[in-house]
Parts: C-alpha cells; sequence; structure tokens
C-alpha cells in the first residue's frame, strides 16, 4: 500500500467542530485557554475516527500537537520532504514538529494527550538537549481545506542547546533561525507556520 493510502487508514483523534464553536471559534492565534481547555483534556469530547474520512469533513477537527522548538531566540525549521504523509503540505517549510494522534499502533491505544503529543515529537525528532516545555496557543485556520479539519496545538519546547536530528525523511534541510530570517522567508512556509511567524515573539517569549 502507498506511503500516503497508509496514512489515510489510521484512525487519529478528533474532536466536533461544533465543540469549538461553542467554545469560540477563531482564525488564528488563540492565547486564552479558558473555555477551550476541555477539548483536550476531557475525553468524553474524543473520539478516534478513520482519517480516509475525516480529512475531507470540515465537521470534524483534527487534534495536531504543534511544538516549536527554540534554543535562546532561534526557532527550529525544516522543509517537508518527498515522504510527507500530507501530500497537501509537500516541499514546505514548517516550524512545527508533530503530527496526528492515531490509533494505528495498539500502543497508542488509551493514551494521554500529553503521551500522544511526546510521542509525535520523539518519532520525528530526538532532542538532545534538556529542556522545559509548555502549551503556548491553540491554531485555527479555517482559509483552506488543510486548515479546516485540523485544530493546532501549539506547544514551545525551550532547548538548552541546539541539539536536533531528524528521525524521518520527510524532516529535510534542518536548521535554526532568527525570527528576522523567519520573516524573510515567510512566503516559502506553510499556513500554520506563517500564522506562528507572524507571532513568533509572542510564542517564544517566558513571560
Amino acid at each position: 500500500m502507498p506511503e500516503n493510502e497508509i496514512h489515510l487508514e489510521e484512525h487519529v483523534l478528533v474532536v466536533p467542530r461544533t465543540l469549538l464553536e461553542k467554545a469560540g471559534i477563531f482564525q488564528g492565534l488563540q492565547y486564552k485557554m479558558e473555555g477551550y481547555s476541555d477539548i483536550l483534556t476531557d475525553p468524553k469530547h474524543h473520539s478516534f475516527r478513520r482519517r480516509k474520512e475525516v480529512e475531507t469533513d470540515p465537521a470534524w477537527k483534527q487534534i495536531i500537537p504543534y511544538a516549536i522548538l527554540k534554543c535562546k531566540d532561534e526557532v527550529f525549521v525544516y522543509r517537508r520532504g518527498k515522504f510527507q504523509g500530507e501530500k497537501r503540505l509537500y516541499g514546505n517549510y514548517s516550524l512545527g514538529v508533530g503530527g496526528h494522534i492515531s490509533i494505528s499502533d495498539a500502543n497508542l491505544l488509551g493514551i494521554t494527550y500529553e503521551e500522544g503529543l511526546l510521542r509525535e515529537v520523539n518519532e520525528e525528532v530526538t532532542i538532545g538537549s534538556a529542556y522545559t516545555k509548555r502549551l503556548a496557543a491553540l491554531l485555527n485556520d479555517d482559509s483552506n481545506d488543510v486548515g479546516k479539519v485540523h485544530l493546532g496545538v501549539v506547544h514551545v519546547f525551550d532547548l538548552e542547546r541546539p541539539a536536533i536530528t531528524s528521525n524521518e525523511p520527510s524532516l529535510v534541510e534542518t536548521c535554526f533561525m532568527k525570527p528576522e530570517e523567519l520573516r524573510a522567508k515567510i512566503d516559502q512556509f506553510e499556513n500554520w507556520s506563517k500564522i506562528c511567524i507572524e507571532h513568533v515573539e509572542n510564542l517564544i517569549s517566558k513571560s
């Protein structure tokens, strides 16, 4: 089975779009978690559905951990290579590491969101440094077909050293960039990253 078809057969974590609308629909970043925290923490709102079905059904939002890895004032960046499961993002640059929380692997049955976050990050990269992490914002972008069916949960990992190694052939041309470098190349990034770049100082600030 081709790689992209394997991804589409996964069952991924979703929440009803109506739940997000009830809390307050937004475009871009949402820093205030009040009213939205239950979307992540209360299992009664969660279900796992076949990715093939929900990729084109905006009635469901797929929950995507989106980790920004930074060291001092520089942010980890990579390009999405040809083995990228989401073909609509192929070739774009990104500053978010993570992905769908899936039950295609039996070990993922019954995991918490936090476990899913760490598993997704560790599958894509090896972090060779001590770090702290925090929840920074929610990210919603209904301006395109990809965004309409996904909800990003933006986490910031603050590394002591810029030591990151890609574990995936789909993560290529890795490097660290300063905010001004990100802005200079913003047109080469996928939409979620563009939104984050526009507010990058706020996201990576410790305040």
